[in-house]
């Protein structure tokens, strides 16, 4: 058991991939390399299945993850080596997806492999091209046992990757609205309190143009998976109003968490991991999905193109679907699992358990920042899914309020 408190989590180069795949020259040469006249035809059902009826054990597998995302001592990747004869080279490569996007994808245009099995990226613009690209390896659910048995409903519907065709999840997490209660003592339900006169001047906002976009969808009760041009236009709208009525102190990257548990803000928009961090250390913040909806992220599992060892892959992404498996990782990540079952094994080890790793299972299990309530899920929403043509529409209306 590992109760951390507050870590540099990677949670700031993620998010801010998707602004920088917007605003930086790489991400710019990537809008003019026009990605969207490369993609390739999604394979055929005759295909995929010849494809891995070819595949055999070869008793290896190479894990590119994100850091901080494995327990030290590499627990369920020791088990699965002991369980399985497959060994693994485990590498924390991943900093943020434009920069890995970046790297990898001259390497696969190229046909050559990235000496990677197992690629974790989120789901976002860079995922999208992957897919989009023909880099990702259609995945066999035959081979996928755990995952159909274990998995929630929720990640088995995720509109970036319909069926899980291409990813299964690894870990989630939530974009809602955080709050400082030393100064607001309203119980914040709606996301109309972003947009409150009387928090003027002390409301944070994100910078990210995926992350602000949605929130100014569901300010207007817009779903952002089904939204449309003018849906973007109207949500830019509500955004500057907001803006120029000088209700937004600042729009932030992950530097907010500091704001509000200071109180240089008193509520803002926050992810999940950060306020729960900081609740175990006990500070005044509290986390809260709107009741007009709050955004889901999820860090995906994927085997890229031309990847050594996909079989040895897709045994060792369905290992990690095991209750046990599971909740040994969600207890270090203390992200959400895609595993439901993983809150009552921590529930269950957290009786037997002493002193502060006692206190620390006890809030894990109790904690809508982990696992999340039905009530929570219906209101979760992906970010909107853009190709090339429509990221250079949607873009420049939220960086046009952000950037003012």
């Amino acid at each position: 058991m590992n109760p951390r408190l507050p870590l540099p989590r990677h949670g700031l180069p993620r998010r801010e991939a998707f602004r920088l795949a917007g605003l930086s020259a790489a991400g710019l040469a990537l809008a003019a390399c026009g990605v969207q006249g490369q993609k390739a035809a999604p394979p055929k059902a005759d295909e995929v299945q010849d494809f891995w009826s070819k595949q055999t054990k070869n008793g290896k597998v190479v894990f590119a993850n994100w850091p901080e995302y494995m327990p030290e001592d590499k627990g369920p990747l020791e088990k699965f080596a002991k369980d399985t004869g497959i060994s693994y080279e485990y590498k924390e490569v991943i900093q943020e997806n434009a920069d890995f996007f970046g790297k990898v994808d001259p390497v696969l245009r190229a046909g050559q492999p990235l000496g990677y099995d197992i690629v974790v990226m989120t789901n976002g613009i860079q995922l999208q091209h992957m897919i989009e690209l023909g880099y990702c390896v259609a995945l066999d659910h035959s081979k996928l046992p755990n995952f159909a048995a274990n998995a929630g409903q929720k990640y088995k519907e995720r509109a970036y990757d319909p069926g899980n065709k291409y990813t299964v999840p690894y870990t989630s997490g939530v974009t809602g609205i955080a709050y400082n209660t030393k100064y607001v003592k309203d119980d914040i339900t709606s996301i109309q309190a972003l947009f409150d006169p009387k928090y003027k001047g002390r409301i944070g906002m994100m910078a990210d143009a995926q992350e602000i976009g949605n929130f100014g969808m569901f300010a207007l009760g817009i779903d952002p998976e089904k939204s449309t041009e003018a849906d973007w236009k109207k949500a830019g709208d509500k955004l500057k109003e907001q803006r120029d009525n000088g209700l937004v102190r600042k729009y932030y990257d992950q530097s907010y968490i500091d704001a509000v548990a200071k109180g240089d803000i008193w509520l803002s928009m926050a992810w999940s991991g950060d306020v729960f961090q900081r609740q175990l250390a006990g500070e005044p913040v509290k986390f809260v999905v709107p009741e007009e909806g709050g955004t889901i992220w999820t860090d995906n599992m994927l085997i890229p193109k031309g990847a050594a060892n996909p079989l040895d892959a897709l045994m060792l992404m369905d290992y990690l679907y095991q209750p046990a498996v599971a909740a040994e990782l969600d207890e270090f990540i203390q992200f959400v699992t895609p595993v439901p079952a993983v809150q009552d094994l921590l529930r269950e080890k957290a009786k037997t358990a002493k002193g502060e790793d006692k206190k620390a299972l006890e809030q894990m299990v109790d904690s809508p920042l982990m696992f999340p309530t039905e009530a929570d899920y219906a209101r979760l929403r992906g970010y909107t899914p853009l190709d090339n043509q429509q990221q250079q529409v949607f873009n420049p209306i939220f960086q046009s309020v952000t950037q003012a």
